[in-house]
This record gives C-alpha cells, structure tokens and sequence, in this order.
C-alpha cells in the first residue's frame, strides 16, 4: 500500500501547494483560528471522512477507519500563526497585517490534508483507524495540546506521531531522539518597585533600574554556578523597562524573560535559585518585588520505541536521504503532552529553502515546499510501521 500511497503523494503536491499558500496567505493568530479551522472542516466535509469540530477550542480532529483490524494512531499538525510582520516578495505573502504563519504550521496542516485525502482512496487496504489531529494555538501558551487532550477525544488512541518542518536543514534529511528532542519552556516576569525621585539626588531614592541590573546580572550565575555542568538549562531575560525621563529614577521596573529545561528537578531548582536571588538583591537595595512565574509547555520526551520507527524508515520512505539521532533543541512545543499521555514520537522533517536562510519566528521566513512530500510520506509510513509494534 505504501508505494501506491507515496505516488499518489507526489501526484497530489500541486493540492498541497495551494492549500498551504491559501493558508498563510489567510493567517490567523493563537485561539483566534476560527477561519482556519472552518477550512479545515470544510474539507473533511467535502471528502465524506467523519470529523468533530471545536474540540478544546478551535480544534478539529477527523477519523478514518480502515477496512483491516489495527490499531488507533494519531497523527497531528498545528495551523495557528504569529504575530509577525510577513516581509517575503512572494506572490502567496500574508494578507493580514501584522501576522503570518513563521513557523511552518500552515504546512503542517497542508500535509495533513492531503494525506487524509489520500488515505480515503486506499481505505480498503488500510490497518486500524487515522486519527488526523488537526491543532489549534501552539504558539501561544497554554496552548491547544491540553485542552484536546481533557476533551476525550483521543483517550482510545493507541499512539501518536507529529512533525515539523525544520528549515535549518536540508530538505531529505529527518531529525529525531530516542529520548528529549524539546525543551520545557517557562516564562517570568519580576515587578520591582524601589522609590523613584530627582536624579540628582539619587541617595534619597531606591533606584529600580540599579535593582533590575543586579537581578539580570545575577541571575545569569544561576546556569554558570548553581546547575551542574551534566545538566541542561537556559535562563533569558528578554524585556527590560524602567524609566520616562533621562533626570528621573525610576520608581518601577519590569524584567521578563523565559527558562528552558530538560528535566523537572532542574526546573525547579531555577525558580528557587530565581526567587532567592531577586529577594536577596531587593532586600539589600531595600525594595520590594513580585515574582510571577508561569510553567509553560513541559519537554518533548519521545517513546524510545516509536522514535525506532522513524531512526529506521530510510529506506522505506523515497526523499530521504538521512535520518540523524539528535541532541534536544531549548525551543519549546506542545506536543509534549500528547506524549505524557500516549506512546508516540516528535520529529524534524528538513525544509531549508536555497536562497532563504531566515531562522524560524523570522519576518522573512519560508521553507521549500518540497519537503511536504516528505512529511506525509513519513508520517504515514510511521503509522503503518508501528501498527506492528
């Protein structure tokens, strides 16, 4: 079945092709897809393929249940965008001001369609049931994963396979670990509040902006002195305002940043270090603060056995041309907790566009549209592999 399944991939790719440009010329923001998900919906609609629509939000989730026993397994793609400016001169640029889809997701769900289109002509020869998990809000916390999972509607699943166009590698090329390819991602945000006053007169004051440097300064050495070098973390402030006017201190100032994790002990022994050092630089500078700290997405641990699946699909899938057993990247990703309820895989399918080099979240960015054929082949191919699990 699979051959027949790879051609008919490769006849259907102009589809493809338009759906994805369709969507990103049509992007829409984290929980706000509604357009998008009536699309999709809509299409499922048209192929007679079984879907539920609004599942944990703007979700959309299709069944299609093949003529021979196997087992239930679920195959995801995400279609919200960010909100980013699209500067590529590309006739498929993003329509809506101020958003567009940066990360790939519109291919994502291009994939997914056409494949369940596919699907449905080879119904006769299919194991088990699809299950085409189509998700809205990734890119936003607490993102679209969650309240999928608490809808139900995918308890009966057996396993569950996702991927991302990665356009930092070539096209042909798969990336996957056998254990965390993701980090957890967390955000924080300090308030300091000191005793603003003249600047000329800066001992009357307790100045929130030297506040927040000690914190930012400091809080650096938490990584470099405090977790062990056999661990992985990130501490990174992003955002840093104080201040109205060049003779005044600041009476207020607020720090932003983001941690990354690999392991739940090290996340935790962040925040105490965090807390421990805000407190202390406030107490000695005597200001008060509040610490508002927010666990995101835990990390993207894959199931050893199904990572098997795709660490060995080489020669089974046409296009690829590696397949590389990777170290984790710090990026965070709401697949996770698909995999902290069911056995599955996350994995990078190449999609590195020749002439177009912008990094992922970037106003510039795309990726070859090649690599699609790719994604839908493997996900399929990792489907009927680990129906012999």
């Amino acid at each position: 079945m699979l051959t027949e399944v790879f051609n008919q991939i490769d006849e259907l790719f102009d589809e493809t092709v338009e759906i994805r440009r369709y969507l990103h010329m049509h992007p829409e923001l984290s929980f706000k897809e509604y357009e998008t998900a009536k699309y999709i919906a809509n299409y499922y609609e048209k192929l007679g393929i079984p879907y539920v629509a609004n599942v944990g939000g703007n979700g959309v989730i299709a069944r299609l249940k093949g003529n021979i026993e196997g087992k239930t397994i679920a195959l995801r793609a995400d279609f919200d965008a960010l909100p980013i400016q699209d500067e590529k001169d590309v006739p498929y640029k993003s329509t809506v001001e101020g958003v567009m889809h940066a990360c790939g997701h519109d291919g994502h769900t291009a994939t997914l369609l056409t494949l369940a289109k596919v699907l449905l002509e080879h119904k006769d020869k299919l194991r088990g049931t699809v299950v085409f998990v189509h998700q809205h809000a990734e890119e936003l916390a607490p993102g679209g994963a969650k309240p999928i999972i608490e809808s139900g509607e995918l308890d009966d699943i057996d396993a569950i396979f996702g991927t991302h166009l990665w356009a930092t590698e070539p096209v042909g090329v798969l990336q996957v670990s056998k254990d965390a390819l993701m980090a957890g991602a967390d955000r924080f945000e300090i308030h300091i509040q000191g005793q603003g006053g003249h600047g000329a007169a800066p001992h009357e004051t307790k100045d929130s902006i030297m506040v927040g440097t000690q914190i930012v300064t400091q809080i650096q050495q938490i990584v470099s002195r405090r977790i062990s070098p056999l661990d992985t973390a990130v501490v990174t402030v992003g955002t840093f305002h104080a201040g109205s006017a060049f003779n005044v201190i600041a009476d207020t100032a607020v720090i932003t940043g983001t941690v990354r994790y690999l392991d739940e002990k090290v996340q935790q022994k962040v925040i105490e270090e965090l807390e421990a050092i805000i407190n202390g630089v406030c107490q000695s500078f005597h200001a008060t603060y509040d610490l508002k700290y927010e666990k995101g997405y835990p990390p993207v641990i894959n199931h050893a056995d199904a990572a098997e699946v795709i660490l060995n699909m080489k020669d089974t899938v046409p296009g690829i041309d590696a397949i590389d057993e990777v170290k984790p990247v710090m990026g965070g990703e709401d697949f996770a907790y698909y995999l902290h309820e069911k056995p599955g895989a996350y994995f990078f399918t190449g999609a590195n566009k020749p002439g177009n080099d912008y990094p992922h979240h970037h106003p510039k960015f795309d990726f070859d549209e090649e690599a699609m054929k790719i994604a839908a082949k493997s996900l399929i191919a990792a489907y009927e592999i680990y129906q012999d699990k």
